[in-house]
């Protein structure tokens, strides 16, 4: 199938999830004016074509990212697009946070950190048995709570151990406490977002209605199938084994007689 082609069926979907709705004109942010068709009944509507082709940039870039075996951070904390967010990150095996953004998650990840191995030190002990013998039922019930509020928190980013590489955001308004750390960390940012954000807060926007489900689904699924193409193709970098390097022998030199 031709690009032509693929673009013209990507922007059929688009348009059949009602991609192109952006908010009414007296939200708009002006950064988005150069991506809108135009106005319909006071509601912005997104140039489509323009949209396809954000995509298939966001897509070029994440599969080279995940075919280098980089780290990509799925955000997306509004309720609409929770599930969605989840989803797409488990598909890949990518790290994801859906409930909460914590100040501090990935510019002070050595704090982050501490809770988390505090989280699986109390996973460790409830599954062994330890909790149990260790403490009182009282204590059990406020480390249960204490777990199940880590485990909200934390439990999507608990493999990560290092500033990840690249971050997708739904919706960077209402999660810029996450675009200002990924700022501050020099991280690139790939965010679908809606009439309402300011483009020039990340690095690859994606213009579409980013408070529909099926919208945001379908960018989600076209980012994640980017991304499986370059995990397919990613082949970590062998350490070569250490050789033995043995001390030099010299000849004996020979002595006259």
């Amino acid at each position: 199938m031709s690009t032509q082609t693929n673009n013209q069926s990507l922007i059929e979907r688009l348009f059949g999830v009602g991609a192109h709705f952006g908010f009414k004109k007296s939200r708009r942010h002006p950064s988005v004016t150069p991506f809108l068709f135009g106005t319909k009944e006071g509601n912005d509507i997104f140039n489509l074509e323009q949209t396809t082709e954000l995509i298939n940039d966001a897509k070029t870039v994440l599969k080279e990212a995940a075919m280098n075996g980089k780290t990509i951070l799925f955000v997306g904390t509004k309720t609409e697009v929770v599930d969605s967010v989840k989803a797409a990150a488990l598909k890949v095996e990518m790290p994801y946070v859906v409930n909460r953004w914590i100040g501090g998650m990935i510019t002070n990840l050595p704090e982050i950190k501490k809770r988390i191995n505090r989280m699986e030190e109390l996973v460790r002990e409830q599954e062994s048995g330890e909790l149990e013998r260790k403490y009182t039922k009282k204590e059990r019930l406020l480390l249960s709570r204490d777990l199940t509020k880590l485990n909200y928190n934390f439990f999507g980013i608990s493999k990560v151990t290092k500033t990840p590489d690249f971050m997708v955001v739904v919706d960077p308004r209402h999660d810029a406490i996450a675009i200002k750390e990924a700022q501050h960390m020099g991280v690139p940012v790939i965010g679908i977002m809606s009439s309402d954000c300011n483009v020039a807060s990340v690095t690859y926007p994606v213009l579409v209605n980013d408070a529909l489900q099926g919208s945001v689904k379908l960018v989600l699924e076209e980012l994640t199938s980017a991304i499986a193409e370059g995990k397919a193709a990613f082949v970590p970098k062998t350490v070569a084994p250490r050789t033995e390097v043995r001390p030099r022998t010299t000849a004996p030199v020979a002595r006259p007689q």
